[in-house]
């Protein structure tokens, strides 16, 4: 019993031993991991601590801190233009300077030239390879491209290539492309004006006062994109190889707008040779034929050598002057008044009245009206009337516009001049320019009395502009067609004044070699003869009437609407 008893107290014994052993292990065990676990809490609890810590003082700081738009500003905290924007009469802007890449090549720093290329290739499809080829042998650094677009940049950048080589710098940039090509003029890769407005006022534009305001011109984009629309239309129906629009204010010179076809982009920086890209208007000299029968009827009337009805009688259908004959464009009736030579646009009439005057009075005329000697205008692309000795038979044909030349910016200058109550302006595309009218060249009856002719030229059926009259819009003015030298190929002009009973604005609209339209539709307006007006087609002649004067009505009535003046006629009666 005793020894049983002993046994069982030792299995007692041993088992409670080894209990005791393994309890203690694992409560160590356990504790260590508590410990670390109370390690990591700490641990993250004094990060978030800081991060707030830190946080909460940035928000204190920013709180104090002068506010700023940091859209809108920071982009442009190191931005500092190399020239003045140029904007129109409304701030519509048509030229500025931005940043723009360019990008080149270190030949020593190419490790694979045939890959270079072919990439180049890929990137620039009309590149010279043979060239970039030639420049990489010399080991020397060129351009690849020069005013690079977004894509190519990007494509170029992705290379990789150590080699190629970026280049930032400011470049001028024209919105509106073709637009203004003929104003504007260019500037070259260091910024500097070299054609046009650009040119023209470099200093201005550069000068770091004046660099972050605008040159305001006195253009008008809108008008300047209506009238450059019909003139590109002019081309399907009359065939011309150019065309030219000059539209000005005809009481402060100001120039709202100035169109010459061909034009070009000027963002593509192209050196343009071709006369056919010169400005027709400012630099072109021609022989304008009948618009300069308008003078001769002033000068007339100005010196009162003659009034509006003044007979001439038994009118020849020619002469003969020299070697030379002068003919009449049509049958017309051998009697006619001062205002209906105008009307009818008579050649032998023309000469009658200069013939009457004399050279002194006539030469001196057209020189009150600036028509002989160059103009003072706002860049360096004018044109100079060319010389030529007065006699007899030079007064005879000048009378009509021929074997005399000037620019069509000065012939509409002189028209301004003559409807505008006879007060001097200088045609100008700038506001600070502009002066009030106290010189007085013409007399004001004068100018009434050409107003009043030049707007029968339009209204009546046997005027020579009939496609002009649109109605509410009170259009004058005078045709003009001449053939260019050593050609059979013709130049024909409109120039109109409206509204003439209070004129406002001189239009000039001009074709170079527009050819016969007989498959054109002309749509006469409405008149005493025929008051629904009334269609026709198949006409051959080639006369400014037939073709320049429907291009300048088209556009008439488009700009109308802008230059409120639509439906004055309509106002008078209420």
């Amino acid at each position: 019993m005793v020894r049983r008893a002993k046994k069982t107290n030792k299995q007692k014994s041993f088992f409670f031993s080894d209990y005791q052993e393994s309890e203690i292990a694992f409560i160590k065990k356990d504790a260590n991991k508590i410990k670390i676990s109370l390690n990591r809490v700490v641990f993250l609890f004094f990060i978030f601590l800081s991060l707030a810590i830190i946080f909460s003082t940035k928000v204190i700081y920013l709180s104090f801190y002068p506010q700023q738009n940091l859209f809108s500003e920071r982009p442009n905290l190191n931005y500092s233009k190399e020239r003045a924007d140029i904007t129109d009469r409304k701030g519509t802007l048509i030229a500025r300077n931005i940043y723009i890449y360019s990008a080149g090549i270190k030949p020593k720093l190419v490790k694979d030239k045939k890959n270079l290329v072919i990439n180049l290739k890929i990137i620039f499809p009309d590149i010279d390879i043979d060239e970039i080829e030639k420049r990489l042998a010399k080991d020397k650094f060129f351009y690849i491209k020069k005013r690079l677009t977004e894509d190519e940049k990007t494509k170029l950048w992705l290379l990789g290539n150590k080699a190629i080589a970026f280049e930032k710098k400011q470049h001028r940039i024209y919105p509106q492309k073709n637009l203004f090509s003929h104003i504007l003029g260019q500037t070259d890769d260091n910024n500097t004006g070299i054609s046009g407005i650009e040119k023209y006022f470099d200093n201005n534009l550069k000068n770091r006062k004046f660099v972050d305001s605008n040159l305001a011109l006195t253009l008008d984009a809108n008008l300047q994109y209506l009238i450059r629309e019909e003139l590109i239309n002019a081309y399907s129906d009359f065939n011309n190889i150019g065309a030219a629009a000059i539209l000005m204010d005809v009481n402060n010179g100001e120039i709202l707008s100035l169109v010459s076809l061909p034009d070009y982009d000027l963002n593509q920086r192209i050196s343009i040779k071709d006369e056919a890209y010169s400005n027709k208007i400012t630099l072109g000299v021609y022989e304008l034929g009948s618009v300069f029968k308008t003078f001769t009827i002033a000068a007339g009337l100005e010196n009162e050598i003659i009034s509006s009805d003044t007979i001439f009688k038994n009118l020849e259908n020619k002469l003969d002057c020299g070697k030379h004959t002068i003919r009449e464009h049509d049958e017309l009736p051998k009697n006619l008044s001062a205002e209906q030579i105008l009307i009818r646009s008579s050649n032998i009439g023309a000469v009658r009245i200069a013939q009457k005057l004399g050279v002194e009075k006539y030469k001196n005329f057209l020189n009150t009206l600036g028509l002989l000697q160059n103009i003072n205008f706002d860049f360096e692309e004018i044109g100079t009337p060319l010389p030529f000795k007065w006699g007899k038979c030079k007064l005879a044909t000048a009378s009509f516009g021929h074997g005399i030349t000037t620019t069509p910016i000065q012939l509409a200058r002189a028209y301004a001049i003559l409807t505008n109550g006879g007060y001097n302006i200088e045609p100008t595309f700038l506001k600070m320019k502009i002066k009030n009218k106290n010189d007085q060249v013409v007399s004001k009856t004068t100018s009434r009395e050409i107003n009043l002719m030049l707007r029968k030229v339009v209204k009546l059926d046997e005027g020579t502009a009939n496609f002009a009259n649109i109605t509410g819009y009170e259009v004058g003015g005078k045709t003009g067609t001449s053939l260019k030298y050593n050609s059979k190929a013709k130049l024909n002009t409109f120039v109109s004044v409206f509204p003439t009973s209070k004129p406002r604005h001189v239009l000039l609209v001009m074709l170079d070699e527009p050819k016969p339209a007989p498959n054109f539709v002309y749509t006469f307006p409405p008149s005493e003869k025929f008051p629904n007006g009334y269609r026709y087609k198949g006409e051959k002649r080639n006369t400014s009437g037939w073709n320049t004067v429907v291009v300048a009505g088209k556009i008439i009535e488009k700009i109308g609407p802008i230059l409120a003046i639509k439906n004055l006629q309509a106002s008078k009666n209420f």
